[in-house]
């Protein structure tokens, strides 16, 4: 007989009960009017059968339950436990691109690289390209080309090509910020905005130091359609930005027409010498900026301008090193740029003349002598418009209604467009006493005489 278990002997009706562990289950099994067989107790055994198996059925399924049990309880355990360490490790880690904030410390108290958690930056730059794209433009530079050919001189039409971007507008102009050397000794200059239609554009104002000019295209001449598409460019502060920070170049490379780089900063306040012997700081990123790049965008992940892209300031440096003026620099003087007169070429013969005899005072020579870089005036020609200005011989001519002059050449060159009459202002360094003091000089220029020197 199994343990608590009662049996009430044959050919009665009755009831046996079965009891296990500590639950009260029972189990009846109702027995009808029987006989014992030849051993005796046949149809005990078949009934000792029956309940054996519900008794091992009740087992199993009282297991799977306990098991079904315990392991809910481990399970909500390591979810709680998983819970306080993701709760610990937000409070050290921000998404996105921010620097993993370590909170552990060596023996003598340095912070040390917390590694063990992972940040992820999204790659698809598409919205930001798709949002961007429209401020930006192509300019081509049409210009004419002096050679020397077996001692003869010759002349011939050519064409660069550069970007430039949508920085502000006027009542009557759309303006767009560029390099200087991307319009530089330009005869006419043409803009491609991005639905492909063109425009003719104008200098507004250079800055060749800082390498940056403004260009202005006439609104009228914009139609309705391509207003629709085209946008105007968000400055935002390269003064915060961070090594290892994404970046996007955009740009009309190659002259191809607008395409896209992104990659990271490099470095900042990285010091280069340019051409004419000054030095500057820029952002140095390993997002391609090829020929045709200059005077394109740097972009930040928000699409904001960070960088005004320069091809001229890296040469011929190697593969991924390339450069940005920063626009935390740039801005004050895009803004001064933006406020200036846009100037058409006046007609040969009928530009403005000063009526001095310059001489050049190199960067080579500036150093040697302490003086500053720009024309030296060597002599005034007597009732010229430079001596009713004020201008006298010695003096050293650094800049003409704002823009820089390093030679003759560069005065002759922004001459083109003032004519007889026009006024401008001219800065000067005069030597007192030992040292060179800065004049602002207005100027009205007289009309150029029959032969000049």
């Amino acid at each position: 007989m199994y343990d608590n278990e009662n049996y009430s002997g044959s050919n009665t009706n009755s009831y046996s009960t079965y009891q296990t562990g500590n639950d009260n289950t029972f189990y009846s099994s109702y027995q009808q009017n029987s006989e014992p067989d030849h051993t005796g107790n046949g149809k005990e055994k078949k009934q000792k059968k029956q309940n054996g198996f519900f008794r091992k059925a009740l087992l199993s399924v009282t297991l799977g339950l306990f098991f079904g049990m315990f392991a809910g309880i481990g399970f909500y355990a390591v979810q709680q436990g998983l819970g306080i360490a993701e709760q610990a490790d937000s409070e050290n880690v921000e998404t996105g691109t921010d620097q993993v904030v370590s909170t552990q410390e060596s023996d003598s108290g340095i912070k040390m690289v917390n590694t063990n958690t992972v940040t992820v930056v999204d790659s698809d730059i598409s919205a930001v390209v798709e949002e961007v794209m429209p401020a930006m433009v192509s300019i081509v530079n049409n210009y004419t080309e002096t050679g020397n050919f077996w001692g003869q001189t010759y002349t011939q039409e050519a064409a660069s090509s550069g970007s430039g971007i949508i920085v502000g507008e006027t009542d009557t102009e759309l303006l767009i910020v560029t390099n200087y050397h991307v319009i530089e000794d330009a005869t006419t200059l043409e803009v491609t905005f991005i639905d492909g239609n063109t425009a003719e554009a104008k200098v507004k104002g250079t800055d060749s130091d800082m390498d940056l000019a403004v260009v202005a295209v006439d609104l009228a001449s914009v139609s309705e359609e391509t207003k629709d598409e085209i946008s105007i460019a968000k400055l935002g502060d390269s003064d915060n930005l961070k090594l290892g920070e994404p970046v996007i170049a955009i740009g009309n490379a190659l002259g191809y027409g607008q395409s896209v780089t992104n990659g990271i900063i490099s470095a900042l306040d990285r010091e280069m010498t340019l051409s004419d012997g000054t030095t500057h700081t820029f952002i140095q990123t390993n997002a391609a900026i090829n020929p045709g790049n200059s005077g394109g965008a740097l972009l930040n992940m928000a699409g904001e301008v960070i960088g005004i892209n320069s091809n001229k300031i890296g040469g011929d440096t190697i593969e991924g090193m390339g450069y940005a003026i920063p626009i935390s620099s740039a801005s004050p003087i895009i803004a001064e740029l933006m406020e200036r007169t846009t100037r058409d070429k006046v007609e040969e013969g009928e530009t403005g003349y000063m009526g001095i005899v310059p001489q050049n005072v190199s960067s080579q020579i500036s150093q040697m002598y302490n003086m500053p870089t720009g024309i030296y005036v060597l002599s005034v020609e007597e009732g010229s418009a430079a001596q009713e200005a004020g201008i006298m011989a010695g003096d050293i001519i650094t800049r003409f209604d704002g823009e820089k002059i390093t030679s003759s050449t560069d005065l002759q060159d922004i001459l083109q467009y003032y004519a007889a009459g026009d006024t401008a202002t001219i800065t000067i360094m005069r030597p007192e006493q030992g040292e060179y003091v800065e004049y602002k000089l207005e100027i009205t220029l007289g009309s150029r005489p029959d032969t000049t020197r």
